[in-house]
């Protein structure tokens, strides 16, 4: 199912509806996502502890279908983190919206990954002991960049996207297994491996076995990744999209329209009067 939201029209709406009134919603299904429809969308994700954003996306969807979202990231939690980084609950709620990926696990269950070769060419050519030398760091991976470019590459690229890139990784592992955790981005917020002890984590191997537990964990690593940025940080208080979505998505933040999108859903949470309750 897409993603419904007020204005919608058709026949998903309807099987929406008809959904919805099965956990007490009193709809008429008339296949129109008006006032009524998006109010029992955010009580039933009010119910179940999903975040209450009033779109009926595939996690609602899952959710009315009876399924075990007890992985999926809650409302408590981003209202626990609006509290935490001193910003309003709606641009917590529309960050999430738009720069989490929809859901941070893969169908089989894996955390959504993406693996990046020229992380690895960096990683592998980075001086970690004081013996180490930079020189011969840099010809071993210049070496394996030539023996296997769609994992050590100075150029970015090589991705196979879905199931397909945790192959990538684990073959990457086969050559520096450090490294190679370093050079993936993890779950919903898409947070690179190498950030993990600067976030606080043991070590990148604790990172990604907790970005592998739930989507709360990933969350946490989102909310840590702002906190120890205080320019980031900065931006989201300020709800300076623009500058926000530039240090989170790099310079070509605008050719995604990130800070549209951010802006537009902020104005759409705030306008609604974010649910502030933690269930």
């Amino acid at each position: 199912m897409n993603a419904l939201r007020h204005g919608d029209r058709g026949q998903e709406v309807r099987t929406l509806q008809q959904r919805l009134n099965l956990h007490g919603a009193g709809l008429d299904p008339d296949g129109d996502f008006g006032d009524a429809t998006e109010s029992a969308v955010r009580n039933y994700q009010r119910k179940v502890g999903l975040v209450i954003d009033g779109i009926a996306g595939t996690k609602t969807a899952l959710a009315l279908a009876g399924a075990d979202c007890s992985n999926l990231l809650q409302h408590a939690l981003l209202v626990k983190a609006a509290a935490r980084l001193g910003v309003e609950l709606a641009a917590v709620m529309a960050v999430n919206e738009v720069e989490s990926q929809g859901s941070g696990f893969l169908d089989n269950g894996k955390p959504k990954i993406l693996f990046e070769r020229h992380i690895m060419y960096r990683q592998l050519s980075t001086p970690r002991a004081p013996g180490d030398d930079p020189d011969d760091l840099k010809a071993n991976a210049d070496q394996l960049a030539v023996l296997q470019p769609n994992l050590v590459n100075p150029k970015s690229g090589g991705y196979a996207g879905g199931t397909a890139e945790h192959q990538r990784l684990a073959n990457a592992r086969l050559i520096d297994d450090l490294c190679a955790l370093e050079s993936a981005s993890w779950g919903a917020f898409q947070v690179m491996g190498y950030h993990a002890v600067r976030l606080g984590y043991a070590s990148v191997t604790d990172f990604a076995d907790r970005m592998a537990l739930n989507e709360s964990e990933q969350f946490e690593a989102f909310v840590r990744f702002i906190e120890a940025d205080p320019a980031l940080l900065k931006a989201l208080k300020g709800k300076k999209w623009a500058a926000f979505a530039k240090a989170y998505n790099g310079p070509n933040y605008a050719r995604n329209l990130y800070d549209t999108k951010l802006e537009r859903a902020y104005q759409r949470h705030a306008a609604g009067g974010s649910i502030q309750e933690a269930a």
